[in-house]
């Protein structure tokens, strides 16, 4: 279970507070990628922070408004479809980051990042591993970034139901590509993620990430 060990190691070498940062989206086929950064205050910290991953929706739903209201500040940023396929994931993925910690109301001295790959923030910034299993304030952002664009899959769903977007979070799941074979590409599909990439070429054969389903035979149109 994550703690508060990183954040009080780091409060020791800073002159201010230090945010959790973590983001959720960088695989899905479709939708933003979303960042959270959050700062939390020793001895006033919701219980049952973890990893958002191993939480359950209802979990994380009734953690997102404990963690609003606990929290010294929240920021969250995003990177759209379209910067997603002009600079690429990972760099889309450090510029929703870098928003985050600017979208703070109280500035971050320093940020706990997690994984392995530093993005450039306006702070110092230390990554870990595991991180939003292992420090409470990146299992807090993690809950705040996929309960948010969770929500943000939902309203697009509405815009375009064909796709189950409210289910699949824009995940390639066979139901994702059975939408895809029968109504084509959106315009919140990545187009620069080869799946998207391969249909909009005309390759007649696509496979699910998730579940090995085959579709065949299929003449992909733009749906947009």
């Amino acid at each position: 279970m994550p703690h508060y060990i990183y954040e009080a190691r780091l409060l020791k070498a800073v002159s201010g507070p230090v945010c959790g940062v973590d983001e959720a989206g960088r695989g899905p086929l479709a939708g933003p990628v979303v960042a959270a950064a959050v700062i939390l205050q020793h001895g006033r910290i919701p219980k049952g922070l973890n990893d958002s991953k191993k939480l359950s929706e209802e979990a994380r739903e009734e953690l997102y408004p404990r963690i609003q209201k606990m929290a010294i500040a929240i920021g969250v940023g995003q990177a759209s479809v379209e910067e997603i396929d002009l600079v690429n994931i990972r760099q889309a993925t450090h510029l929703a980051m870098a928003r985050a910690v600017r979208a703070l109301a109280v500035t971050a001295a320093a940020a706990l990042v997690d994984g392995n790959d530093a993005p450039a923030l306006p702070c110092r910034c230390e990554t870990l591993v595991g991180g939003d299993g292992r420090s409470l304030s990146i299992a807090a952002a993690s809950i705040i970034a996929k309960v948010t664009r969770d929500r943000l899959m939902a309203v697009l769903h509405e815009e375009y139901p064909r796709y189950n977007w409210r289910q699949n979070k824009g995940y390639g799941t066979a139901e994702h590509y059975s939408g895809l074979k029968a109504h084509g590409v959106t315009v919140h599909h990545r187009r620069s993620f080869a799946p998207i990439s391969e249909l909009l070429r005309g390759h007649h054969i696509l496979y699910g990430s998730e579940s090995g389903t085959q579709i065949s035979n299929t003449l992909i149109h733009q749906d947009s």
